[in-house]
């Protein structure tokens, strides 16, 4: 498995509804082959950062979610892209297991 923190920073006063965004994005992953976790949290003290946790079965899953069109009425990449203030920070990670994983999915 194979997971990824995003940091996102949302143009002043503008991080609700990046998280809003975020969180129609989270809903069209429900189910989506390999994604088994995709959490968007804001943080405490910073409400225009918004950060997203996701775990994938693995690198493809990721890019095939990646390359899947957005759905009619849901957000497009370019509609996150639009309200940030600078580039996304990624961090990768190699998940070793946890609370909220499958028992099975563990590698």
């Amino acid at each position: 498995m194979i997971g990824r923190l995003m940091t996102m920073t949302a143009h002043p006063g503008r991080g609700g509804e990046l998280a809003a965004v975020l969180l129609r994005v989270a809903e069209r992953l429900r189910g989506f082959p390999g994604c088994e976790i995709y959490l968007i949290s804001q943080d405490a003290a910073d409400p225009d950062t918004v950060h997203v946790t996701e775990v994938w079965q693995d690198d493809a899953s990721a890019q095939a979610a990646l390359a899947a069109p957005p759905p009619a009425d849901g957000p497009a990449p370019a509609d996150v892209l639009a309200l940030l203030s600078a580039p996304p920070h990624r961090t990768d990670l190699t998940v070793l297991g946890g609370v909220g994983l499958p028992a099975d999915g563990r590698p």
